[in-house]
């Protein structure tokens, strides 16, 4: 049995909706985004293992990705949807994206945002899993602060002030052994890339434009996968808080073309 996520159903007007925050994050990544999705869509939140009000479970094998996938499952069964809508947002894409490869049966149509960890590829790949190892080691051994880690809310100064507080909040919860096992288990594993071409869902991708480093990745996928439609919006990594407006809006319009 995978362990259980916690996760939350917003209710709303449309098939559900499951989505899936990035490392250092949790549902508050969704502040600007449940409410506008509840005209179109059911929104389904979740916290990542040691991340929000989810457990911090000590085993390894429970941060593997297909166990993460499994937990999606258990979720879709609990709310009785034969199939739903999913999105990823950064890191949470790398499960989303697996997701989807291996479960095309029950996924009506997937959304992604800006995420290199899902969409690395050869040596950057290399590089990732090796970091992700490394990372995880120091945090396991107590000799490293998440609050130092770049990626800490703390250090997003041009994030909105207000979800800000609350994604600063919220990371006071995270769990800093589970956090290494993510990084061991979970991060390690996170690219697609290699099997992205064979992607079967109606897939959206919505990029925050002012992070020129994914424009690599972006241009991979869209070279690889012809029939991805994507949406560019003038917003930073985290394009679903910084370009709020235009992110829902490609997503209600996305999930209706799509239901």
């Amino acid at each position: 049995m995978p362990p259980t996520l916690h996760w939350e159903d917003h209710g709303g007007n449309g098939p559900p909706l499951l989505l899936v925050h990035g490392m250092l994050s949790s549902t508050a990544q969704w502040i600007y985004n449940v409410e506008p999705l509840k005209k179109v869509a059911r929104p389904i939140t979740v916290d990542l293992l040691g991340h929000g009000k989810s457990p911090a479970p000590m085993e390894p094998e429970a941060y593997a990705p297909g166990a993460y996938i499994a937990g999606f499952e258990a979720i879709r069964e609990a709310i009785g949807a034969d199939q739903w809508f999913i999105c990823g947002q950064s890191f949470g894409a790398t499960l989303t994206l697996r997701y989807a490869l291996e479960r095309p049966d029950r996924i009506l149509g997937q959304v992604f945002t800006n995420s290199a960890s899902a969409l690395s590829r050869g040596d950057d790949a290399k590089r990732m899993v090796e970091g992700a190892a490394k990372q995880g080691k120091v945090l396991a051994a107590g000799k490293a602060k998440v609050e130092d880690m770049p990626i800490h809310p703390l250090h997003a100064k041009r994030l909105d002030p207000i979800a800000r507080e609350k994604l600063i909040e919220e990371a006071a919860l995270i769990n800093v052994a589970s956090l290494a096992l993510t990084f061991e288990h979970t991060l390690a594993g996170g690219s697609q890339a290699d099997r992205f071409a064979d992607t079967k869902v109606p897939t959206l991708l919505v990029v925050g434009t002012r992070e020129t480093r994914f424009d690599p990745h972006r241009r991979f996928a869209e070279q690889v996968l012809p029939s991805l439609e994507v949406v560019d919006i003038d917003a930073g990594h985290a394009v679903n808080i910084d370009g709020a407006e235009a992110f829902n809006a490609a997503v209600a319009a996305f999930i209706e073309r799509h239901t």
